[in-house]
């Protein structure tokens, strides 16, 4: 087998999606890769790599039946797979700040102009309606140090939002 695609599958949040989505491609003889997949809101997203040889539509005749049950959304692309690449992190950023438009453009656009490939990105809010917090944690690859992405950060401190650039010392070997 030497066919990769993403499969992506959106639906509101419930006991076994994850068991149901396996065992229906595990059932096909399709073969995982990397996976992500987490709760957003009240939804449940899933975001992994298959190998397949039935090809697109073999993989959603495979997941149909699971799709109707679950009324779940799924997006297929074929893709080179790519795996036992993935880059190792070396900085982690969170920022805290008022929830407010423009957050994530303004600390990614500043970030990746400072050298920052990011790897993972997750972020939430807290605190209550009457004063949400914005809470964002970015890892990745700072290709030009983690001193340029603390120094391309540092305005947004001056606009109420806390950013705190740390160095991951990743223990290889």
């Amino acid at each position: 087998m030497t066919d990769w695609y993403m499969l992506t599958l959106v639906g509101k949040d419930q006991p076994g999606i994850v068991a149901k989505v396996t065992s229906a491609l595990s059932g096909a003889g399709c073969n995982l890769g990397e996976t992500s997949m987490i709760r957003l809101g009240d939804n449940f997203t899933v975001m992994m790599l298959v190998q397949s040889e039935a090809g697109e539509s073999g993989l959603r005749e495979a997941l149909e039946p699971v799709l109707a049950a679950l009324s779940l959304v799924l997006h297929i692309d074929a893709v080179q797979a790519g795996l036992h690449q993935r880059p190792v992190p070396d900085v982690r950023i969170l920022v805290h700040g008022a929830d407010r438009i423009g957050i994530v453009s303004r600390v990614t656009t500043l970030a990746a102009q400072a050298g920052l490939n990011i790897l993972d990105l997750e972020s939430d809010v807290g605190g209550g309606e009457a004063d949400p917090i914005y809470i964002l944690q970015i890892e990745g690859v700072a290709a030009q140090g983690v001193e340029a992405i603390q120094q391309a950060l540092a305005p947004l401190q001056t606009d109420g939002v806390k950013v705190d650039v740390q160095p991951i010392e990743t223990l290889i070997g």
